[in-house]
């Protein structure tokens, strides 16, 4: 039988004649002829049975055919090698861990704690549950209801000046200005010294007031609040916050609400406030925006209605009612680091001219301001109440030095001689070393740092016990004139200092000696985070002036083209 073969030819299929072990025969013939030629190894496999087959000694992986043995130990090993790595990752977790003690903070990180503590100490209205200062309470929460002419009748909250219970505009305004300006220079080393949120509370504490003594929602505003409370006592004995001596939380006489209509520099000092709190709660957009709105309404009265609210006969002193030194300061900064070029250079290059001078007088080899004999500069020249001058120079002066290292310029000239940066670090250490303590009489002025600190400090609710009694007025005159120590210790608080001989009476009738104010701790809080942590960390070169638009003058348009 013939057949059709798909390949050419014919294909011939026999008959199937024979019996099968015919077949079987002829088969096995065939086979042996067929295996005269050598096999591979697919072709083996399907003459063998499955008992038959040779053993492999490859391994195909399909992309990759390898031997088995080795196959075999790479796949042990991995797996020996995962077993390990659980092993230790086992122990590593369950094992006490040891890792290596940051280094303690220094003296000005743990000064830093202690002082901004005192702002806790000087909150007026409802306290917060997180305040932690155990003696003191809510208080004074009908300022502004009593008065009837008062522009707002909710001055509830913001800060007491210092030892009495009134509450000043321009110094609460300057405190704010100075701890945020810290905070945008050296957010960095408040976060290190675990107080960034601490002092943005304080901060906010202090403009949420601020944003109530005037119409802050208007564009355009008449008058300004500037202070609650009443410490004249010229009229005769009658119940105010510099006659009576209570507790804040028991006074029951009338607060009076006074406010002013030309008042250019208390309005600029608030609209400073708000601007530079604005830039430490910029990520909080709501809140930002409505401190540069109020800020704009204060700065656009303070234009519209000049006159001097107060006066300082310190010519370039940096103090609550003084901003020259730290204005130049501000516009030195921009000339550093912002380089604006003409036609600013000139103004800004002056500037810069007397910032250097007058970083020129904090040093000893000059003689603009005499020194005690422990070293205070008297920035005062000799009158009381010296410190809050001293820190504030202190702050000046490291930020100076921080500036010129951040611009590569490694120091500045005073006259024919040229000293470096590291020169006005040192006058801010041994400045704020002697108000921690190294002076004369050993004797820190900030309350509960170190051993040996003033006891009777000037303050109404620190020298009065919280013991459920209320004292009136002149009930607690006898906790004033009283010899022994304050049953409250007000941490962090910076008295007024030491006279111009090194000399310190503890006594809390003398506040020129033992007062401190929310002017003078801002100024410490300042000085002491720049101090801190040494040069470790710089200076934040871009928040402050980031939302400043391209200050170069726009180029004149092209010349027309030539006509013949």
């Amino acid at each position: 039988m013939y057949g059709r073969d798909p390949w050419g030819g014919s294909l011939e299929i026999a008959a199937d004649s024979g019996t099968d072990d015919d077949r079987s025969r002829n088969l096995n013939d065939i086979d042996r002829a067929a295996l005269s030629k050598p096999l591979d190894e697919t072709q083996q496999s399907w003459l063998l049975g499955p008992h038959e087959q040779k053993k492999k000694k490859y391994v195909d992986l399909g992309c990759v055919v390898v031997s088995k043995k080795i196959f075999v130990w790479t796949v042990g090993i991995i797996l020996g090698a995962g077993l390990i790595a659980g092993f230790i990752a086992l122990l590593v977790n369950t094992l006490p861990h040891h890792h290596p003690r940051p280094p303690p903070p220094d003296n000005y990180t743990l000064a830093l704690r202690k002082a901004l503590m005192f702002f806790n100490a000087q909150r007026s209205g409802k306290l917060p549950k997180h305040n932690n200062v155990s003696w003191r309470g809510n208080s004074c929460l009908e300022d502004g209801k009593s008065d009837p002419s008062s522009i707002s009748k909710n001055l509830v909250g913001g800060y007491y000046d210092a030892g009495d219970a009134i509450k000043f505009n321009f110094p609460q305004s300057f405190a704010m200005t100075m701890l945020s300006w810290s905070v945008i220079e050296y957010s960095a080393k408040y976060e290190a010294a675990g107080e960034l949120n601490h002092i943005k509370d304080i901060i906010k504490w202090g403009t949420d007031y601020l944003l109530k003594t005037f119409n802050s929602s208007a564009d355009t505003i008449d008058r300004i609040v500037m202070q609650v409370g009443n410490g004249d006592t010229s009229g005769g004995p009658s119940p105010n916050d510099h006659y009576c001596w209570m507790r804040p939380e028991d006074i029951d006489y009338d607060r009076p609400v006074t406010e002013c209509h030309s008042c250019s520099d208390l309005a600029a000092e608030m609209a400073a406030a708000l601007a530079s709190a604005s830039i430490v709660f910029k990520d909080n957009k709501a809140y930002s925006e409505k401190l540069v709105h109020g800020a704009k309404t204060l700065f656009k009265f303070g234009r519209d209605q000049r006159g001097a609210f107060w006066g300082g006969q310190d010519y370039g002193v940096l103090s609550w009612d003084n901003k020259l030194a730290g204005a130049q300061v501000l516009l030195t900064r921009m000339r550093l680091f912002l380089s604006p070029g003409y036609p600013y250079e000139e103004a800004l290059k002056t500037f810069h001219n007397q910032t250097s001078i007058y970083m020129c007088s904090f040093l000893p080899f000059f003689t603009s301001f005499n020194r005690t004999k422990g070293g205070l500069i008297q920035l005062n020249h000799g009158r009381p109440q010296p410190l809050q001058y001293v820190v504030n120079a202190a702050f000046l002066a490291t930020l100076f030095s921080d500036y010129m290292d951040a611009a590569d310029t490694p120091g500045w000239y005073c006259g024919p001689n040229f000293y470096s940066t590291d020169i006005l670090r040192t006058f801010a250490e041994t400045q704020i070393d002697y108000v921690l303590g190294k002076n004369p009489r050993k004797m820190s002025y900030l309350v509960g740092f170190g051993s040996h600190y003033p006891k009777q400090v000037h303050h109404r609710g620190a020298s009065i016990p919280k013991n459920k009694v209320k004292y009136n007025c002149k009930g607690g005159w006898k906790w004033r004139d009283s010899s022994k120590p304050n049953p409250n210790t007000i941490v962090g608080a910076m008295v007024a200092g030491p006279d111009r001989h090194d000399g310190f009476h503890d006594k809390r009738t003398n506040y020129n000696y033992t007062e401190p104010t929310i002017a003078g701790n801002a100024g410490l809080v300042a000085a002491l985070v720049a101090l801190s942590g040494g040069k470790s960390t710089l200076i934040d070169k871009n928040t402050m002036f980031s939302a400043v638009p391209p200050m170069f003058p726009i180029p004149p348009p092209p010349p027309a083209a030539w006509k013949p």
